[in-house]
């Protein structure tokens, strides 16, 4: 096989490993509390990426040396809050319906770029993005006479997963990718351990077993997602990451009698027809950046 060819089997099989995750975070989040669940995760995720980091061109003092401390650490905490509104959202709003609003993530990063990183958006690239959130529109379904108000919790974890991508392309002007990914893990698992322990629930025996699959997804996921990276542009990772929500919602629609809607399904593959076009002109007008690897919403 190619690097190329390897690099995408890598891809392929981080976001499958990303979306079982998911299914699996919906069934203890739907038993215990979201910011419990977490803690433990990023618990396990802190240590791998204190292991990645200590086996890193200049070890482990350098890695967690930022030169924008306060940048790293901001976006460690946001997306660790983003991770507990995922499992919340997952558990009350469903697989397939989160999902399929997660897909217009790279929208929103193409439109916060613009303020925030002083980027320029073309035409085209503003036209997708209309057309993207007339997908959204279609999810939401506002005029629906059963219109129900908790889609507005997957859209908070889009906007900041958004957030967090930008601050991540803002951080990586400065820092390395090794950097960047130290305190990805390790600035959210200590933010997330000050409040957790005072959400501590009895867990099964079962569900232990559960969060422990759980952790060892995360973390071999996250090993896939680095050899992809190693091996291929960022900019061909990113689509293969609505791979995982077309998995994520097989799995809402199988396992757990979670109901596409035909809005739904139009809707998201116009959000993900828009998204994908977004990616593919920042490749073409140069703007895409080497950056730490990122993972999508609800992976850790």
């Amino acid at each position: 096989m190619t690097p190329r060819s390897t690099g995408l089997v890598f891809a392929l099989t981080a976001v499958s490993i990303f979306a079982i995750q998911d299914g699996i975070s919906k069934h203890l989040g739907t038993a215990y509390p979201p910011i419990f669940i977490t803690m433990i995760r990023y618990w396990a995720f802190a240590g791998f990426v204190v292991a990645v980091a200590s086996r890193s061109k200049g070890g482990l003092r350098a890695t967690a040396s930022p030169n924008r401390p306060w940048l790293q650490v901001g976006r460690g905490v946001l997306l660790v809050a983003q991770i507990v509104v995922s499992i919340f959202s997952f558990s009350r709003v469903g697989l397939a319906a989160t999902h399929t609003i997660f897909a217009a993530t790279p929208l929103v990063v193409a439109c916060l770029s613009v303020p925030l990183l002083g980027e320029k958006v073309g035409w085209r690239r503003w036209l997708a993005i209309g057309i993207g959130f007339i997908g959204i529109l279609m999810i939401v379904d506002p005029l629906h006479a059963n219109f129900d108000y908790r889609i507005v919790i997957p859209i908070i974890g889009t906007v900041m997963f958004a957030l967090y991508s930008v601050m991540t392309r803002l951080a990586s002007r400065t820092d390395t990718a090794d950097t960047a990914f130290f305190y990805t893990g390790f600035a959210g698992a200590v933010a997330i351990t000050v409040i957790g322990p005072f959400y501590w629930s009895h867990i099964t025996a079962v569900n232990w077993i559960w969060m422990l699959v759980l952790c060892m997804t995360g973390m071999s996921g996250h090993y896939l997602l680095i050899r992809a990276y190693s091996l291929l542009d960022a900019v061909a990772v990113q689509p293969m990451f609505y791979v995982q929500s077309v998995l994520v919602c097989i799995i809402g629609v199988a396992l757990f009698d979670e109901v596409m809607t035909k809005n739904m399904i139009i809707g998201c593959a116009i959000v993900i027809g828009a998204g994908i076009f977004t990616i593919w002109r920042e490749a073409k007008s140069g703007r895409a950046r080497i950056q730490a690897p990122v993972e999508p919403p609800g992976a850790l």
